[in-house]
């Protein structure tokens, strides 16, 4: 369903920006690539 996914993708991307805000670094995707 396109919501699931749309929903995980913002899911991913408010974890990519709370994990920015916290270290204050840019977000590098080699260190996390989980």
């Amino acid at each position: 369903a396109p919501k699931l996914i749309i929903g995980a993708m913002m899911r991913k991307l408010v974890h990519v920006a709370f994990g920015v805000l916290r270290s204050g670094k840019i977000f590098d995707p080699t260190l996390h690539a989980a």
